[in-house]
């Protein structure tokens, strides 16, 4: 087995993952041991990550007061944030932050502007629901840690309220969309109900997952450990957990988190390559493989898979392979900037320029192509 294939894969979603529709069977919790010398730090409260400041609120219901639609709402919502925050409303995957944080400072992940954008809604009595956005396998390399991305938006039904001064009327049979994401807008992919519960879990989750590649390992657990007691349901809060565990050669509680992950969601393909991984490290190469191989030709198809790769390879000094990924991924999606911006720095590690300065424009171009000023759709 080589030596890149030995890379432990966090599944890490700034919006993050699957809220199956139906329950599965019932299974006891994994009865984990407390890694040793861990203590549980202090970490936000549920309230404490949807609460708005007073202030905001006062300043809200001033901005609004004069709207009487759900799709005038849902603008003003955000007419207000580009009004009274700083100015600079954007995406940003590594920061996830709670209502209050996200509104002082734009700039976050969706994952954090959704859950602002929620506790507005909710201030302003409408009904919102998040949604989780089936997007392909994403991955991104951070401090040697593949992280697997994942995407949620917000929805705002088509149901009339009442609201202090009056009622507010809805468009009727619409939902408002409110998406932070540009591609996923465009795209307009399947969608799944997450509870509010789930979402946070996955603050948690993405939390413990930057605590855990700064190396704060406590406070990783702490994140990852609270993401299970609010969610138990939530797959991918146990895969990390799991993840943790094998940091610290807790062999044992790693495979009972994985196999748990796996239970509550059997396409938790992140749980299924770790435990893969811990076949192989544990003289079961046989079971390791076969999951291994199974999980690569289901993402054969997938571009972002092979960008993942060729970011591995080209981090362990391997161009050569990581150019034969790059390609692949440009063939498979000739419109992705990431496949261009990975060719480009293969041959500028070769010295050639010529090369890496046009896929370097061809990356820039494809970006500037995805990119879009909107923040709201209706579906």
């Amino acid at each position: 087995m080589k030596a890149t294939q030995l890379k432990y894969y966090l599944s890490f979603s700034f919006i993050l993952f699957l809220c199956a529709c139906s329950s599965p069977p019932k299974l006891a919790l994994p009865q984990l041991i407390e890694p040793a010398n861990f203590k549980l730090q202090q970490i936000e409260t549920p309230a404490e990550i949807f609460k708005l400041d007073t202030s905001l609120t006062r300043q809200l219901d001033s901005h609004l007061n004069s709207q009487n639609s759900a799709q005038h709402i849902a603008q003003g919502i955000f007419s207000f944030l580009l009004k009274n925050g700083d100015d600079s409303l954007a995406y940003r995957s590594s920061a996830t932050l709670t209502a209050a944080q996200s509104y002082q400072n734009l700039n976050a992940n969706c994952l954090s502007l959704s859950i602002l954008a929620y506790s507005l809604a909710e201030h302003l009595g409408l009904k919102a629901q998040f949604q989780k956005v089936h997007i392909p396998e994403y991955w991104a390399l951070d401090q040697g840690v593949n992280l697997l991305t994942g995407h949620i938006n917000l929805s705002l039904n088509s149901q009339p309220l009442i609201k202090d001064a009056g009622t507010l009327f809805y468009q009727r049979d619409q939902r408002l969309i409110i998406d932070f994401d540009s591609n996923s807008r465009q795209a307009r992919f399947k969608t799944t109900r997450l509870s509010k519960s789930t979402v946070t879990a996955m603050f948690y989750n993405n939390k413990g997952a930057t605590a855990l590649i700064n190396k704060q390992y406590e406070l990783a657990y702490s994140y990852f450990n609270a993401a299970t007691k609010v969610a138990p349901n939530f797959s991918v809060a146990w895969g990390n957990l799991g993840v943790l565990f094998r940091r610290f050669n807790y062999l044992n509680e790693a495979e009972q988190a994985y196999n748990y992950a796996l239970h509550l969601d059997k396409n938790n393909n992140t749980a299924q390559g770790n435990l893969a991984m811990l076949y192989l490290l544990t003289e079961r190469e046989m079971q390791g493989a076969q999951i291994l191989n199974q999980l690569d030709k289901q993402r054969q198809s997938n571009p972002y898979y092979h960008i993942s790769l060729g970011n591995t390879e080209y981090v362990h000094k391997y161009y050569t392979k990581a150019l034969k990924h790059f390609k692949k991924a440009y063939a498979l999606s000739p419109t992705l900037h990431e496949s261009h911006f990975g060719l480009a720095r293969v041959y500028f590690q070769w010295g050639d320029t010529k090369q890496a300065k046009y896929h370097l424009r061809k990356a820039g171009k494809m970006l500037i192509l995805h990119m879009t000023k909107n923040v709201m759709t209706q579906s």
